[in-house]
């Protein structure tokens, strides 16, 4: 089984990284080939292209700039730990154990505009390039046609092998639609199960957008601490108050709902860095 998710906008790459184990992703040299690219913007283009204030455009203009090959523990950090964000909070990667984080590297990927693939522990440098932008390339007018075969191949490759191996050819989406955009589910080669996190507002359960990101990280962290390897098994995700919805979900949707009041789990969005 594989599991999917968004990177985050925010970044910390000043809190330091608690293990020394790393490794590299695979799509590096698609990767400079995108920051080549990017490099030839001005930050006026970069802040048009991406929506960005001045200052960010700036900053990120900065870091296509320093961007540079080997990375090293000096240069770049484990991806895990580098993204900062509601997936990330509820993933609480910092508290798992050495074992888990082997797991995690086993089955959990991180779907990204500029690494189109990444382990936990794979290297990355400070960035910001979001699947959804219209950066035109060789392969097309955007990320998704940069991406889309690249990443199916990969993500066939791990199912391919959980395979082989006797495991369960399973690709859990944990992802926002924006990322999985980027995959072409119609050719995986295994079935994609999608969890869904509800919250009870206004009279209705609907899907509430900081706390499904949060919800999308806790259950990875289910995932991997519990070394998950059905889709059954994922109905028993009960943290922080939601629960399986079965009369809501069918064999490939997963719904969970949470009916409490959704302030009782809420954490600052004043306290997030969106660098």
């Amino acid at each position: 089984m594989i599991f999917v998710i968004s990177p985050a906008k925010a970044l910390d790459f000043d809190t330091p990284v608690p293990v020394e184990q790393h490794s590299h992703s695979d799509h590096l040299d698609d990767s400079a080939a995108l920051v080549d690219i990017l490099r030839e913007l001005s930050p006026a283009e970069v802040a048009a292209l991406m929506r960005l204030s001045d200052p960010l455009a700036a900053l990120n203009v900065a870091r296509y700039a320093s961007w540079a090959r080997p990375f090293d523990a000096a240069n770049a950090r484990p991806a895990v730990f580098a993204f900062n964000g509601d997936v990330y909070d509820g993933l609480a990667a910092r508290s798992l154990s050495e074992a888990d984080l082997a797991w995690a590297q086993a089955h959990l990927r991180i779907l990204s505009g500029l690494y189109g693939i990444l382990r936990p522990l794979d290297l990355m440098q400070a960035y910001r390039l979001e699947m959804g932008t219209r950066l035109p390339t060789a392969r097309g007018r955007n990320l998704y046609a940069f991406w889309g075969d690249t990443q199916t191949r990969a993500l066939n490759r791990l199912l391919d092998a959980e395979r082989a191996a006797g495991g369960t050819a399973v690709l859990v989406n944990l992802a926002s639609g924006e990322y999985f955009k980027s995959v072409k589910p119609a050719r995986l080669a295994g079935r994609v199960v999608t969890p869904v996190f509800e919250d009870w507002k206004d009279g209705r359960y609907r899907i509430i957008s900081f706390y499904a990101k949060r919800a999308r990280g806790l259950m990875s962290r289910f995932a991997i601490r519990n070394r998950v390897e059905e889709v059954e098994e994922l109905t028993a995700f009960a943290d922080e108050g939601y629960a399986f919805a079965p009369e809501a979900s069918d064999a490939d949707t997963l719904v969970f709902r949470r009916r409490a009041e959704a302030g009782a789990f809420a954490h600052r969005e004043a306290a997030r860095d969106t660098r």
